[in-house]
C-alpha cells in the first residue's frame, strides 16, 4: 500500500509524512526540491520531485497510490493568484483521474462552503467543486481554521516595531488550529479510508482566539507582556503587504479575507463540538514562535 503525499515538504504535509512513515506506511512525497525532501528520504519515503502543476508529473506521482492528500500550495506573489491557483487545482483532479486513485483527503479551509467574497479561500471553494466532480474518488475535504503557523510572518514586525499589527477586527473571533492537529486527523485517514463518497470535516482548533488575545498570548511567550494588537485599515494593510512582495491581486485579496473573518462571512457552517474541536492550545504552540523569535 502507498499513500502519496503533497507538499511533503509544508506546514501539514511534512507532518503528515513523517506520521505515516512512522506508523510503518510506504509514503510517496511530493514536493519542489529533493534537498527539502532528503529527511523523508532518510527515514524511507520514496520521492517524486517536479511541478505540482504539472498534470503528466503528479499522474505519476498519484499513479499506484491506495490515497493521495492534495492541496494548493500558496503564491501571494503572482499577480493573478485565483488564476495560477485553479491551474494547480485543475492539474490535481486531472492527476487523480488519470491514475485512478481511490481515496483523496484536501485540505481546504473554513469558509470555501462560499463561492465568493472570501479572499483567497474563493481558490479552495472552486478546489471543492472540482474534487466533487471525481465520480469514482472518495474525498474527504478538510477545512480548518486560521493556522497557528501564521504567526510566524508577524515575528519580524514584532522584532522591529513592537507591535503585531493586520486588518482582523480586534473583536472578532477565529478559529485556529495547530498544523499538527491537522496532520493527525489527516494521516488517520490515509489510513483508515472508512468513508464513501464527498464528505467535509470541519476542524476549528482548541477555541475560537481574538488577535488581541493571540497576541497577549504571544507577546507573554516573548517576554513582551504589553505587546499590542494593532488593527490596520484595509489600505494600509494592502500597501504594507504589496512592500512585503505580494502581488497587488494577493494583497487585495488579503483585505477581503480579513474583512469576511471580521464580519462572520467566513466561520463554522455549524456548531463547535468534541469532533470539529483538536486539542493543541495556542499557549501550547507559542514556544515555537518564541524559538523563531530569538532567531532574528
Amino acid at each position: 500500500m502507498t499513500i502519496t503525499v503533497l507538499g511533503a515538504t509544508g506546514n501539514t504535509g511534512g507532518k503528515i509524512a513523517e506520521l505515516l512513515l512512522a506508523a510503518g506506511e510506504s509514503v510517496r512525497a511530493v514536493g519542489r526540491s529533493a534537498e527539502k525532501l532528503a529527511p523523508l528520504k532518510a527515514a524511507g519515503a520514496e520521492l517524486a520531485v517536479g511541478d505540482a502543476a504539472d498534470p503528466a508529473f503528479l499522474t505519476e506521482a498519484f499513479r499506484g497510490a491506495d490515497a493521495v492528500y492534495t492541496l494548493l500550495h500558496t503564491a501571494p506573489e503572482v499577480e493573478d493568484y485565483h488564476a495560477e491557483q485553479d491551474r494547480k487545482g485543475e492539474a490535481i483532479v486531472e492527476a487523480v483521474r488519470r491514475a485512478g486513485v481511490r481515496y483523496v483527503v484536501s485540505l481546504s479551509s473554513v469558509g470555501a462552503d462560499r463561492p465568493s467574497g472570501t479572499g483567497f479561500i474563493a481558490s479552495l471553494h472552486a478546489q471543492e467543486l472540482r474534487l466533487r466532480s471525481l465520480e469514482k474518488t472518495s474525498v474527504l475535504l478538510l477545512r480548518p481554521g486560521s493556522f497557528f503557523e501564521n504567526f510566524h510572518a508577524a515575528l519580524g514586525l514584532v522584532k522591529q516595531a513592537g507591535i503585531n499589527a493586520d486588518s482582523v477586527a480586534p473583536e472578532a473571533k477565529v478559529p485556529m488550529i495547530a498544523a499538527r492537529d491537522i496532520a493527525e486527523v489527516a494521516a488517520a485517514a490515509l489510513r483508515k479510508r472508512d468513508w464513501t463518497g464527498v464528505v467535509v470535516r470541519e476542524l476549528l482548533g482548541e477555541r475560537d482566539l481574538s488577535y488581541p488575545e493571540a497576541t497577549r498570548i504571544l507577546g507573554e511567550a516573548l517576554g513582551l507582556p504589553d505587546l499590542p494588537y494593532v488593527p490596520m485599515p484595509a489600505a494600509e494593510m494592502a500597501e504594507t503587504l504589496r512592500q512585503a512582495g505580494f502581488s497587488a491581486t494577493s494583497a487585495r485579496l488579503h483585505v477581503e479575507m480579513t474583512a469576511a473573518f471580521s464580519d462572520g462571512t467566513v466561520s463554522a457552517t455549524g456548531e463547535r463540538t468534541p469532533a470539529n474541536t483538536t486539542p493543541t492550545r495556542f499557549e501550547d504552540f507559542v514556544p515555537e514562535l518564541a524559538h523563531a523569535y530569538r532567531q532574528l
